[in-house]
């Protein structure tokens, strides 16, 4: 596709066929050019980094062209791009896209900041080009089911764990924007509500940011959430709780396992059951959900506006401080006379 034709052109010659092109050969861009190069009617043109290391590791994996520059990815015609890049530079990279026409699915977070992440939006909507956001964790068939479950219900309060050791990556953010996104997202969707009211809690206990986060959370509807996140925990967690008026909702987002409790009776008996979840690779439903999007013109499954709402969130988690106690002065426990 000529990075000067018009993105209804660019929509019309889709329904042809898919060329796809990835930004960012590491762990996360490797496995888009691995599920990439699988799909039916896609042709993965190839993936672009700096590094020579990542692209001989996403060359074995996926078997595609590397490609150290974004302009020789642009030069091979591409239809649509996954920017799995670092976030510092999602905006550069989506907006050069953009300008050529190019559908884009952005890892989450969308951008460093809110304004960034306007700024593609606001792009993408002039250029009429998709653009998704990629919150993978909607895609966890647990989650799914959890949505499901829960659909329909009034909703009283949300809590989520999401644990583990020290990434043996480093990065520039903490747990907040690295883990938490995740669960900012998931609360939205689920209460299908804004978050009106945040109270977080956050500590650096081994890392330059912040490792330990517990973050509280009121939407617009009533909802209150929670969600508890560090790298401190040597093994992974990751669960989710839902109670409702009719039901308690508990899901294993690692095992995929959930579990419905319902039919409470006054002497505090109630039912349970496990719910069917499916099996899907949540990045293959993800991209699969993408370029549905790009071939349709639908709005996609997570939207430039949801993407920034959640980094607005996060960073506000980020930056208000926490309240302080009521009095700086802790008294132990009166000694009783005797």
């Amino acid at each position: 596709m000529s990075s000067k034709r018009s993105a209804f052109d660019a929509k019309a010659d889709v329904k042809r066929g898919l060329r796809v092109g990835v930004v960012g050969a590491g762990v996360m861009g490797s496995n888009h050019a691995r599920v990439l190069a699988g799909l039916p009617g896609v042709t993965l043109v190839g993936i672009v980094d700096p590094l020579p290391e990542h692209r001989a590791r996403a060359t074995a994996l996926a078997g595609c062209r590397a490609f150290a520059e974004l302009d020789e990815l642009f030069d091979e015609g591409v239809d649509a791009v996954t920017i799995a890049a670092p976030t510092h530079l999602h905006h550069e990279i989506a907006l050069a896209c953009i300008t050529r026409n190019i559908h884009i699915l952005v890892e989450k977070p969308v951008a460093s900041t809110v304004e960034e992440g306007q700024d593609i939006v606001n792009a993408a909507r002039s250029a009429g080009v998709t653009l998704m956001v990629g919150h993978v964790e909607r895609f966890n068939p647990a989650v799914a089911a959890i949505k499901q479950a829960i659909s329909g219900e009034d909703i009283l309060s949300i809590g989520i764990t999401r644990v583990g050791p020290f990434p043996p990556r480093m990065s520039n953010v903490g747990v907040v924007i690295d883990l938490a996104v995740h669960d900012i997202d998931l609360i939205r969707w689920f209460t299908e509500s804004d978050i009106v009211e945040v109270q977080p809690q956050l500590s650096s206990a081994v890392a330059e940011r912040e490792d330990i986060a517990l973050l509280q959370f009121r939407t617009a509807s009533g909802v209150l959430a929670h969600i508890n996140t560090n790298w401190l925990t040597p093994f992974k967690a990751r669960s989710v709780t839902v109670a409702t008026r009719g039901k308690y909702v508990m899901g294993d987002l690692l095992t995929r396992q959930v579990t419905e409790c319902f039919g409470f009776k006054p002497d505090g008996s109630y039912s349970m059951r496990h719910l069917p979840v499916g099996h899907d690779e949540p990045l293959r439903a993800e991209l699969i959900a993408f370029l549905d999007a790009v071939r349709t013109g639908n709005v996609p499954a997570v939207s430039g506006d949801e993407g920034v709402a959640s980094l607005e969130i996060a960073i506000r988690c980020l930056e208000q401080p926490a309240k302080p106690a009521a009095s700086a002065v802790r008294m132990g426990p009166r000694r009783i006379a005797g």
